[in-house]
């Protein structure tokens, strides 16, 4: 398994995920018809052209969702109760179809569940950057965590 228990977590905490990603046409096409989001940014060569970006913008949910992911391995794989929350979600900079995405993440707070003695609250700082090192998402996870039993 994977991922950590909440005891063996520290704030402060960060890590480099290896795995790295680059965004193709059909991933930004399929998630944006499979969520119904026909915004012409994202599935209209022309429109997108003629938009201040001057091509197809990848969609920003695909991207936070793929900053989650990616981040899952080393996180929370195996222990996850569940997530209780997304906050602060942004995206500064655009993700374009060929741009190549890694992850990070940092430990922000811990804290013991009131309702569940068998987990306790873990709080990340999720980050992904894009080839030219620019910020593209970056979020906040609160995740119930199991503890070791």
């Amino acid at each position: 398994m994977a991922g950590r228990y909440f005891e063996e977590w520290q704030v402060g905490d960060r890590i480099e995920h290896a795995i790295r990603r680059t965004v193709t046409e059909t991933d930004n096409l399929l998630f944006s018809t499979m969520t119904h989001n026909p915004q012409p940014l994202h599935l209209d060569v022309e429109a997108a052209r003629a938009s201040g970006f001057g091509q197809i913008l990848v969609n920003s949910t695909f991207t936070f969702s793929l900053l989650v992911g990616l981040s899952v391995g080393d996180t929370t794989l195996g222990t996850l109760v569940a997530n209780l929350g997304f906050n602060n979600v942004v995206t500064p900079a655009p993700v374009f179809i060929g741009d190549t995405l890694r992850a990070a993440t940092e430990v922000k707070e811990l804290r013991e569940s009131k309702s569940r003695p068998e987990a306790g609250i873990v709080t990340f700082l999720h980050e992904m950057r894009n080839q030219r090192d620019e910020v593209v998402c970056r979020c906040e996870r609160s995740a119930l965590l199991q503890r070791r039993a």
